[in-house]
């Protein structure tokens, strides 16, 4: 019964809980317990709060309402929830208690899920691996020498390990398409604005943006129905309808619908592997009735660039607020030192090194002198980039690339070569420059090495419903619910 339970999708949890099946307490306590038997090794996990878990599904049962649709989850520790340890992966932050949670936190309990725990990242979502977090890194579940994707590599670890069926990712430049297409999950960027950033862990606000994360295309849009919709406590938030993007996911009808591969994603520094199975990926969606074309967006060959001087920027700013005064870490308070030197003391030890070079680098760009000459320039690029997007989308439905250029890479490759690392993100930062629609869906196995090939599509902003029909029809062309979930499986789900 528990493997059954471990390898379920959550639509199946969540009618068999609705149909008193199973019960909530029985499905959480199943995901407690893989928790305990692997996460020694996959380290997804900061904080399991077991307890919690347990008491929120125990209130999940005895409600008499019986329209719960969806089951436990895990939250990447950027979301602030009240009285659970939240750390953005951060010494900074080590041991704080928010006293309030995020939107997105208040939605997911108000709907009947259950939040196991918070899960590992990057710190402050800084990172393309998992490998800055302060607390130690998260391996991937296909090779434990792998990487899992950053920043939100816990959150798609614990879904490739079955350690959670659901989590939550927040996607800045692919922090959460990244991890999916290197472990083989589903990973979707709502449209900036259609998810709330209120109690977020802020990284770079015009970029960061709240999605679900699953082992299914239904899954995923079931859980960001959830956590969608107008909120009045974010300022960006869009008040809006949230698309039919369950009614796209349970359809995957392709037919007729103009697909554009874009054709500066791709080519020269793309494994072999990955390009093979985006172009089968291809094939599959074209006998399903779409229509494939190639597509221009000459701008998107500086998105890398422009992105690493407005993000930083941003980071800049909003990582001021650690200053040893208000809230947080406070290092050489010993009653001697001037003000300056507690936040200077305080700062060097709390953050670690990639986010300095980022803070760094961000306040460079934003100096006198110096802002238009490289943020004022950065931000006339991701006009343009925007601009490449309007043109297209005039042209197809959607856009597709790889997820990624390589497939997951070894602990250790690239932390030396920061540039090397950014490189990760080459096909996910224009989405999160324009602000629109995109999702990573499993597309095979790299005959190379074996390891997980993620496939992007890319919509118009507020049309995600288009990314969820394509990758419902891509799911359902490769043969299965989950393309990958029986392949994993052997290796982490006891009979």
């Amino acid at each position: 019964m528990t493997a059954q339970i471990l390898t379920a999708t959550a639509a199946e949890l969540g009618r068999r809980i609705a149909a008193r099946e199973l019960t909530s307490v029985e499905v959480t306590r199943a995901f407690l317990d893989q928790i305990a038997r692997v996460d020694g090794d996959v380290h997804a996990f900061l904080h399991v709060d077991a307890e919690g878990a347990l008491a929120q599904a125990a209130a999940v049962d005895a409600r008499l309402d019986a329209g719960e649709e969806l089951g436990p989850l895990a939250l990447k520790d950027l979301f602030c929830q009240a009285g659970v340890p939240t750390t953005a992966g951060s010494r900074m932050l080590e041991g704080w208690r928010p006293p309030y949670s995020a939107t997105v936190t208040q939605r997911l309990l108000d709907a009947g899920l259950v939040i196991l725990g918070k899960t590992n990242l990057d710190e402050f979502a800084m990172g393309s691996s998992t490998e800055n977090s302060a607390y130690g890194t998260t391996r991937n579940p296909w090779d434990l020498d792998r990487i899992p994707g950053g920043s939100g590599g816990g959150s798609a670890a614990a879904l490739a390990s079955f350690e959670a069926p659901l989590a939550i990712g927040t996607d800045t430049g692919g922090s959460i398409r990244q991890p999916g297409a290197v472990t083989g999950t589903v990973g979707v960027k709502p449209t900036y604005g259609g998810t709330s950033r209120y109690g977020v862990i802020a990284m770079a606000s015009s970029l960061d943006q709240p999605g679900p994360c699953a082992r299914t295309v239904l899954d995923a849009a079931l859980l960001h129905e959830v956590i969608a919709g107008h909120d009045p406590m974010d300022s960006t938030s869009i008040d809006a309808p949230v698309p039919p993007i369950v009614d796209a996911a349970r359809s995957g009808d392709v037919t007729g619908l103009r697909i554009g591969v874009v054709r500066e994603l791709g080519g020269e520094g793309y494994a072999p592997g990955v390009e093979l199975r985006f172009r089968e990926a291809l094939g599959l969606l074209e006998a399903a009735g779409a229509e494939i074309v190639e597509v221009s967006c000459p701008h998107f060959d500086y998105a890398l660039g422009a992105y690493y001087l407005i993000m930083p920027s941003e980071v800049s700013s909003n990582l001021a607020r650690y200053d040893a005064m208000r809230y947080g870490l406070r290092v050489g308070d010993d009653g001697t030192r001037s003000t300056e030197e507690v936040m200077n003391a305080t700062r060097g030890q709390g953050f670690g090194e990639e986010v300095k070079r980022r803070v760094i680098l961000g306040t460079y760009a934003l100096s006198s002198g110096y802002y238009d000459a490289y943020y004022g320039s950065a931000q006339k690029v991701r006009r343009l980039i925007s601009d490449d997007f309007d043109a297209a989308f005039a042209q197809v439905d959607v856009l597709v690339s790889p997820s990624t250029p390589t497939t997951a890479f070894r602990i250790g490759e690239r932390t030396a070569d920061p540039l090397a690392m950014y490189a990760s993100d080459l096909c996910t930062i224009p989405s999160n420059m324009a602000g629109n629609a995109s999702g990573s869906f499993p597309c095979g196995l790299a005959p190379e090495d074996g390891l997980p090939v993620g496939f992007q599509v890319m919509a118009p902003p507020l049309a995600d419903d288009r990314v969820y029909r394509v990758g419902a029809a891509l799911e359902r062309a490769l043969g299965s619910d989950g393309v990958l979930t029986d392949a994993i499986a052997e290796r982490w789900v006891e009979a």
